[in-house]
């Protein structure tokens, strides 16, 4: 998969989180999950935008890392929702599998990253 097909798969999971927020009821518990499912869940491809602008490979690893961390925290929020009945497992699990290959996604490019910057200092002692 390649830059572009990700940018546009996070801003397809952003616009699904924001559809299945709609989906929530107007309770406190509904509100208050939906505001942090909409912060986490539409931050995963700004984020990613911006690792890939990243001026150095340690910026893109600290962006990827934050990435991956938006992207489990919105997986979290929708076990939340599930859990706590505000919403059908029918209705949110689809999202929560995207999200869950999203985080192993950025999780295994912050590693690949992490490795290819320690192997190239390995490498060239003058960097």
């Amino acid at each position: 998969m390649d830059k572009a097909e990700l940018k546009q798969r996070t801003k397809v999971f952003a616009l699904r989180v924001l559809k299945l927020v709609d989906a929530l009821p107007p309770t406190t518990a509904g509100r208050a999950i939906g505001n942090q499912l909409v912060r986490s869940g539409t931050s995963v491809g700004a984020n990613y935008r911006a690792a890939c602008r990243g001026r150095s490979r340690a910026e893109f690893i600290a962006k990827i890392g934050t990435v991956a961390e938006e992207v489990d925290e919105s997986a979290f929020w929708m076990e939340l929702i599930v859990e706590g009945g505000l919403l059908k497992q029918e209705l949110v699990l689809p999202l929560h599998a995207e999200a869950e290959e999203l985080t192993a996604i950025f999780t295994a490019s912050g590693r690949t990253a992490k490795t290819n910057n320690q192997q190239s200092k390995i490498k060239n002692p003058k960097c």
